[in-house]
């Protein structure tokens, strides 16, 4: 019998059963005992695989991170044109149940698109025209308000400043009193013509696309529901589409009812409290509304200088429209518009304001005020399709 042990070749099979535990292994977390107890050529591949596993996942991150700052780009790119898309597709929804009301009363589409659209541009008109020269009136009364409003203010600073000049007696041995100098806001007629055309052409894009997204709103629908290649898929996709319409509709038309709402009760206030332009401020209150927290702080923080700048004596008197306001949207915030809207409609204050970040740095003013609209629409959307459920999860309340 010979000494020399004759050597097996290797079997495919067992090298192939090796390569596949190694795989299945790095799938799993790292097990220091296990690895240990694993042959060297086994333990050497399971590295390997890991290794290149780590490298396909940051690969991958890096991917969707320039996915996200690409997307970023391009939504403030064409910001001239997806602000008008977006707020056409929001008054549309906004206005399709009427639209279907009427169809089930027999009435054509495009007839009761007509008609809303023509009391659409009967009240924006309307409105434009009771806000427009209080507006320009204040805009050119402010600088003599505010030179006014200096010698009454100073009456209710001298304990402060008295205080000043005493600090800096004793820290520096001088007394020095800095005057702040009256700024200047004025808008001239050149302004008004130059931005007119831009402002009359933003609007009537956005009543052209409001139209036709309610009289060819449905149609384009029902033929993206039909290009779902099954009758499961077809259904499915029919039920989402009729529950997001129906749910955004519903949360847009309760928001303007609140937001509207709360601009005539401000609008009363104020009247009651003798400020002038009322009206003016009211619809302030009533649009910053559609901009949770941020809004509701704007508007009491123009309340209040404009309620000193028209004060006749400087007291702490000239804060109480203010303060009224805040506590008129302490109590919209908290109990009247959650009690309304429902418990699937609330969202985070968190994601909110991460929200009104971002979208108010893509698209401006613009972008805040439809931020709210968006991440609401975002979340009833996540809510219905498969594998996005964590998304609404996030966001809600």
């Amino acid at each position: 019998m010979s000494s020399d042990v004759e050597q097996r070749p290797p079997d495919p099979d067992e090298s192939i059963r090796d390569i596949t535990s190694a795989a299945m292994l790095a799938r799993m977390p790292a097990d220091p005992l296990l690895v240990t107890n694993l042959p060297r050529p086994l333990a050497r591949r399971l590295h390997s695989a890991r290794g290149t596993r780590r490298h396909l996942r940051a690969i991958r991150i890096l991917l969707d991170a320039m996915l996200l700052l690409a997307l970023m780009y391009t939504v403030t790119l064409t910001k001239a044109l997806l602000i008008p898309l977006v707020l056409a597709a929001f008054i549309g929804l906004a206005l399709n149940p009427l639209v279907a009301a009427g169809g089930r009363l027999h009435l054509p589409r495009w007839l009761t698109a007509s008609v809303l659209m023509i009391g659409l541009v009967v009240g924006i008109g309307n409105g434009i025209g009771m806000l427009a020269q209080p507006a320009l009136g204040w805009f050119h009364g402010a600088p003599a308000a505010i030179r006014s409003f200096i010698p009454k203010f100073r009456d209710m600073t001298k304990p402060l400043e008295a205080a000043n000049r005493a600090t800096q007696t004793l820290v520096t041995g001088t007394s020095r009193v800095a005057t702040a100098p009256t700024p200047s806001v004025s808008i001239t007629a050149w302004d008004v013509v130059s931005t007119a055309p831009k402002v009359l052409a933003a609007i009537l894009s956005v009543l052209l696309l409001v139209f036709f997204f309610l009289v060819y709103g449905d149609t384009m629908l029902r033929r993206l529901v039909e290009l779902t290649p099954s009758f499961a898929y077809k259904r499915h996709a029919v039920s989402i589409v009729r529950g997001f319409q129906t749910e955004v509709s519903r949360y847009l038309l309760t928001a303007l009812v609140i937001n509207a709402s709360l601009g005539t009760i401000t609008a009363g206030m104020l009247w009651l409290y003798h400020v002038p332009d009322a009206l003016l401020w009211g619809a302030v209150a009533m649009f910053a509304n559609f901009i949770p927290y941020v809004g509701a702080i704007f508007t009491t923080a123009v309340l209040a200088i404009v309620s000193m700048l028209y004060a006749k004596n400087a007291n702490l008197d000239v804060f109480l429209p203010a303060l009224t306001f805040a506590g008129i949207t302490i109590v919209e915030g908290n109990l009247i518009t959650p009690l309304i809207q429902g418990r699937s409609m609330r969202l985070s204050p968190i994601a909110i304001l991460l929200w009104l970040l971002v979208w108010g740095w893509l698209w401006g003013i613009p972008g805040a005020l439809l931020a709210v609209p968006m991440l609401t629409c975002t979340k009833l959307i996540c809510e219905r399709v498969r594998g996005w459920e964590w998304f609404a999860l996030i966001v809600s309340r």
